[in-house]
């Protein structure tokens, strides 16, 4: 059976009232009084109504978290930290894992306007999602333009991918190519390839641009076309715009007997955690996981607690390179 608001105060010894006031943080009561309400909520195991809060006017102390997987280690990676950085303020998480499916998207857009969620943090990369648009949410992005009104957090993409290149040419090589994503999106992770050939026009350059399409990308597939483009092409360095590609590649190497960095340099993108710890000789640009963390969060409240603050439209934090033994 249900536990009520009613069996909470009975057990509390104390009116309803009393219990709505402490669940609430409303008016003037002992701190007596309000330690024996939580204790008789945590021994009953009583869960406040978040969406009957919501129709009273107060908020419902939830947030929704739209990203692709967090099977990919930089999205879980930054959801955790977003997770935590909630909770120690308050509020609960919805996590909405839209897996490069825009309907799915759609749907979870709908679940949490319906759910009376305070905010959303998105940084899913979906195309033509017309929800953003007009949802009343205060919203808040990551590393994705989603309307105009809706500020983007994400790293220096363009001087990341400057690094890169400028790195693997540092290191000697100068037949650079960069495997990358589509760039069909708005996304300003495109900046990254901006970034490099950019540096290579500074030097006299020739890029060599090799352009995955994620939607429906099975590793199996995406392990063929860097085989076959290690065995064919003329490179010696080799930027990848994200750590997995990076791996994929330098796996390839091994099987293919091409020495990493003699033979060919690779130079990854993210530096997470997991990568940090388990494939520590990757040459890769790391970005500051926990500041995305902090400054998303902090640009939320600040929408939910004034919904008419103006806002910038871009919040871009500085990259590092962590230099392997790749390149």
């Amino acid at each position: 059976m249900a536990i009520k608001l009613t069996d909470v105060a009975k057990k509390a010894g104390v009116s309803p009232t009393t219990v709505s006031r402490v669940i609430n943080n409303y008016g003037s009561l002992s701190q007596k009084t309000i330690d024996k309400v939580n204790a008789a909520m945590k021994e009953l195991n009583y869960q406040p109504n978040s969406l009957a809060r919501s129709l009273q006017g107060k908020n419902t102390q939830l947030v929704g978290l739209i990203f692709p997987t967090v099977a990919h280690p930089f999205f879980g990676e930054l959801v955790e930290h977003l997770e935590s950085k909630l909770f120690e303020l308050g509020y609960r998480s919805i996590l909405c894992d839209s897996a490069n499916n825009k309907e799915k998207e759609r749907n979870y857009i709908n679940m949490l306007t319906a759910n009376k969620v305070d905010g959303i943090i998105a940084g899913a990369h979906n195309l033509g999602i017309k929800e953003y648009e007009d949802i009343a949410l205060p919203i808040v992005s990551f590393d994705r333009y989603l309307a105009d009104g809706i500020p983007i957090v994400g790293s220096d993409n363009f001087q990341g991918g400057y690094l890169a290149t400028e790195n693997l040419y540092l290191r000697g090589a100068r037949k650079i190519a960069i495997l990358t994503g589509s760039q069909e999106s708005d996304s300003p992770t495109n900046d990254r390839m901006k970034g490099y050939t950019e540096f290579l026009a500074t030097q006299g350059l020739e890029p060599n641009v090799y352009q995955f399409h994620t939607t429906a990308r099975s590793t199996a597939l995406k392990n063929l076309d860097i085989k076959r483009i290690l065995e064919n092409e003329d490179i010696d360095g080799l930027f990848c715009t994200d750590d997995l590609t990076a791996i994929l590649a330098y796996n390839q190497c091994r099987t293919l007997g091409i020495k990493v960095p003699q033979d060919l340099k690779i130079i990854g993108y993210d530096g997470t955690k997991f990568i940090q710890n388990y494939f520590p000789q990757l040459s890769t640009i790391a970005q500051p996981m926990t500041d995305f963390a902090d400054i998303l969060v902090d640009l939320l409240l600040q929408r939910i607690q004034n919904p008419q603050q103006e806002l910038e439209a871009n919040y871009v934090l500085p990259v590092k390179l962590i230099q392997g033994r790749t390149t």
